[in-house]
């Protein structure tokens, strides 16, 4: 099975067509989030590009396991070995179990990723459900020479890693002695570690540390890049086909997976592709949470917020993060998310008008379809070039709407349907649902407030009987029941209850 879909590996730079690695099953890893506070819209690039991913390679008859993890333990405050885990922070400050922590925020991302369109992963492993995996991954690197206990705490060895090869910094494409310029002015607090470069694998919890399970090494909570590579293996195997994240996580997180995979007795890259996508920005700035410019994407679905002045649905977040190409950053602004709620509606309306290409009855079909049946299908052809060319859904996005201005040209004049043929427009008809739909995964938002169209109805209601229309008392009436409505007349005007029939 062979497809022509490329996509940019940060492993070798460069786009390489895509062949799994035991075709026709793919495995894909995304890096998920850590569960200590609510999902900023930066949050959701990741699982609305990965979905957008797993469906086409669905699309493409691939059969796909799509892993993303949950972290709840071992993310160290400042990214780094030092500090406080975040979970531990978060549930210090509210007086509650960590656990109870996770789950409120693992709930509320689950609701938010629902809401945008993200079909749930095929497996969610959380980091705290994994550490008898994580413990043997440890014992295996100790075991090959490229780790070392120190307090109970367990570092991974760069320098001998690196002995043999430059290895560490592949991936993100950085010297050792970059790397090293980097850390000479944090050396404080990390007097345990042989250099500077080495990681923690698993750290020794300090008394007042919460977290904490036992290990050979003593009681104590692995380290965060340790979590990834185990699930990984686990779920996916020793080399799985895709795995991806945020350009913020390239380094060190992804880096140190692969150099734990290498160094255990897997001795891979852990997966073939490593896709990143670029970040979110807002006014030029990149949205974290440390830097408080971030937007709650439960505030961003209610609005306003501190930076936006109104509220912007689900799908139009959705659409607004595809209209971009992933690995292009993406700044946010009421101006971006204005344009994108009237992109998304046009595409909506494009398929409410499906059902209504039709040819008019009596119109003779043209003999000749060929040359305007190429032209349709190279329209839709074009759609899946975008697609194919490293998950262009930018590019996607702008083919359809080429192909939407050829079928609202039709829909406004129907008779002109008899120059394509019957195949023809099925096919393009198809091809536009499939992709919005499907692939990119936008739906149609009720826009209507029932509670306001019940009180316009109502309002005809009143009018109908006042005029003695009964015609059209009956037929208001009617019409109403069959939505399990009943009209009550009562002395003080009209109201209406739920028929109890």
């Amino acid at each position: 099975m062979h497809h022509p879909l490329s996509l940019y590996n940060t492993l070798s730079r460069r786009k390489e067509a895509f062949e799994p690695v035991h075709s026709p099953f793919v495995g894909v890893y995304l890096c998920g989030p850590t569960v200590y506070s609510e999902a900023h819209l930066g949050n959701a690039r990741g699982p609305v590009v990965f979905d957008v991913l797993t469906r086409y390679l669905r699309y493409l008859d691939y059969t796909v396991r799509y892993v993303r993890n949950i972290t709840d333990v071992g993310h160290l405050e400042s990214d780094a070995d030092e500090g406080e885990d975040k979970m531990a922070k978060a549930a210090r400050a509210q007086r509650q179990e960590p656990m109870q922590i996770a789950q409120h925020f693992v709930n509320l991302y689950r609701q938010n990723m629902l809401a945008l369109g993200c079909l749930p992963p095929d497996i969610e492993p959380q980091a705290s459900g994994h550490i008898t995996e994580q413990i043997s991954m440890v014992e295996e690197i100790i075991a090959n020479g490229f780790a070392y206990e120190v307090n109970g705490s367990v570092y991974f060895d760069v320098p001998h890693y690196n002995a043999e090869q430059d290895r560490y910094g592949k991936l993100s494409n950085r010297s050792i002695d970059d790397q090293l310029a980097g850390t000479r002015d944090t050396l404080a607090g990390q007097d345990e570690k042989r250099s500077p470069l080495d990681f923690a694998l698993w750290k020794k919890a300090s008394p007042e540390h919460i977290m904490r399970w036992p290990s050979p090494w003593g009681e104590g909570f692995p380290g965060w890049h340790l979590e990834c590579s185990a699930m990984s293996r686990k779920y996916l195997g020793q080399l799985s086909d895709i795995h991806g994240g945020g350009l913020d996580l390239m380094f060190p997180h992804h880096e140190c997976e692969i150099a734990q995979c290498q160094g255990s007795h897997t001795h891979t890259d852990e997966s073939r592709f490593w896709v990143h996508h670029n970040l979110i920005t807002v006014s030029g700035t990149k949205m974290s949470k440390s830097l408080g410019n971030f937007v709650l994407l439960g505030d961003m679905f209610k609005g306003p917020t501190a930076t936006l002045t109104q509220a912007y649905s689900p799908m139009v977040v959705r659409f607004f993060l595809l209209q971009a190409h992933y690995r292009s950053p993406v700044d946010v602004s009421d101006e971006a998310m204005q344009a994108a709620r009237k992109g998304y509606r046009k595409l909506m309306n494009g398929l409410r008008l499906l059902e209504k290409l039709n040819l008019p009855e009596g119109t003779e079909r043209q003999q000749d379809t060929e040359k305007a049946d190429a032209e349709l299908r190279k329209l839709v052809s074009d759609c899946f070039v975008g697609l194919n060319d490293d998950l262009n859904t930018a590019r996607a996005v702008a083919s359809l709407f080429n192909l939407l201005r050829k079928l609202n040209g039709f829909f406004a004049n129907l008779p002109t349907l008899a120059t394509v043929s019957e195949a023809a427009l099925e096919e393009a008809i198809t091809a536009y649902r499939t992709l919005i739909s499907d692939i990119l995964g936008l739906q149609d938002e009720p826009r209507a407030n029932a509670e306001q169209l019940l009180d316009l109805t109502l309002g005809f209601y009143q009018e109908a009987k006042a005029t003695k229309a009964y015609d059209k008392v009956d037929q208001i009436r009617a019409a109403l029941k069959e939505q399990g409505i009943l009209i009550k007349d009562l002395k003080t005007g009209v109201d209406w209850a739920y028929s109890e029939e």
